[in-house]
């Protein structure tokens, strides 16, 4: 279970450190941040893909995403006394993310391109540590990259260089990770790529989930939720086809899904109480498609180490929170899951001595959550 996560210099997010717990809600107001955070922490797992870099880039890069407020925020300005103005920077400018679990922890600093370039939206990594434990130190330190070089710590406690010229625009995650010299590192990368994000489950009416699509045996739903069908089908063959049926009944009772095959193309059809026929996903409700969709995602054969769902009650009504709340809190037994709400209703159904509920406020500009316990962290330095 990841304990901690950290931002640091994206957006309002300039210097964030969060707990986290088996289930975290993530609330607030409009505008306080928690777009940015949920979009740092999608970087965060892309960091093991080879994509923060583009990710990053298709934002602008860091001149679009950086903390636009003064580098200190003093007394003075929050009280008023002195005027809220920058300064020269003090620090090289850089994006920090990083979190700890249970085992391992991992941190990246992104920063400007040291060298004039046509890909001038690309920033370069300039710093990745990995460790064991909560917090970094050069004690419990299990890999290190400075620039172009990564080192790792061989079982017998000494420093081995593992790359000497790794490109600014490649992670030691994807180029130094190796079963024999750096086994924690490909561990932890292959953990890190069965994080999953869910922001854009489609249910206008052009969404692929209303379409039939060619089936294959699917753990793992698509992050538009394009493959629904052969998602369902793949719960009811190898995942808990009972608890499929008892959520689905939960939501919409004495109603049921089945799945059509012809010629290899599926087609996801719900039979409700009181029609002589079954919907097909066509004709269902956003709402109601949209709650398919994550009962698809969260009873995944394949349960990930950790789920992120943002602002998943989008479209549904409110009769549907309660057992959306409820499907949530049970996925939370598998799979380490955060969810990013702007519901009040669905945050308080999801309340319970082992959850966790951020509120976000800003101050200043800055994405800031008063009640949180201050954790200790230590990012790596260049």
């Amino acid at each position: 279970m990841i304990l901690t996560v950290a931002v640091s210099g994206y957006r309002s997010l300039r210097n964030l450190v969060l707990p986290l717990a088996p289930l975290t809600v993530i609330t607030g107001g409009n505008g306080v941040g928690k777009s940015s955070l949920y979009r740092a922490l999608r970087m965060l797992g892309e960091v093991s893909q080879g994509r923060a870099i583009s990710t990053l880039a298709s934002e602008g890069g860091l001149s679009s995403t950086m903390w636009a407020g003064p580098e200190v925020l003093s007394r003075g300005m929050k009280s008023g006394e002195v005027p809220i103005t920058g300064t020269v920077r003090g620090k090289p400018i850089g994006l920090k993310l990083g979190f700890a679990s249970e085992d391992y922890g991992y941190a990246v600093e992104l920063g400007l391109p040291a060298e004039v370039s046509a890909f001038s939206n690309d920033p370069e990594i300039k710093t990745e540590a990995m460790w064991i434990g909560e917090k970094l130190s050069r004690h419990n330190a299990l890999a290190e990259r400075h620039g172009p070089s990564v080192r790792v710590r061989s079982e017998m406690g000494s420093w081995n260089q593992a790359v000497s010229s790794l490109p600014p625009f490649d992670s030691m995650m994807t180029h130094a990770a190796d079963p024999k010299d750096a086994l924690e590192l490909l561990r932890l990368r292959d953990r890190m790529r069965n994080w999953r994000f869910y922001d854009q489950l489609r249910t206008d009416r052009g969404a692929p989930a209303r379409k039939q699509q060619i089936g294959t045996r699917t753990p793992i739903l698509a992050s538009d939720g394009s493959d629904l069908a052969a998602a369902i089908q793949t719960i009811r063959e190898i995942g808990d086809a009972v608890t499929l049926d008892e959520t689905i009944f939960d939501a919409f009772p004495r109603s049921s899904v089945e799945v059509q095959v012809s010629d290899g193309l599926f087609v996801l059809s719900m039979r409700q109480h009181g029609l002589l026929r079954p919907l097909s996903t066509a004709e269902l409700s956003d709402g109601t498609l949209r709650y398919l969709l994550l009962v698809a995602a969260l009873l995944t054969p394949r349960p990930p180490s950790l789920m992120v769902l943002n602002e998943p009650e989008n479209s549904l009504h409110p009769d549907l929170i309660p057992p959306l709340a409820r499907l949530i809190k049970a996925a939370s037994k598998r799979s380490q899951i955060i969810v990013v709400s702007h519901s009040r209703m669905l945050a308080d159904a999801l309340g319970g001595d082992d959850v966790l509920e951020h509120m976000l406020e800003k101050d200043f500009g800055e994405t800031v959550v008063p009640t949180a316990e201050p954790v200790s962290w230590s990012w790596p330095k260049r």
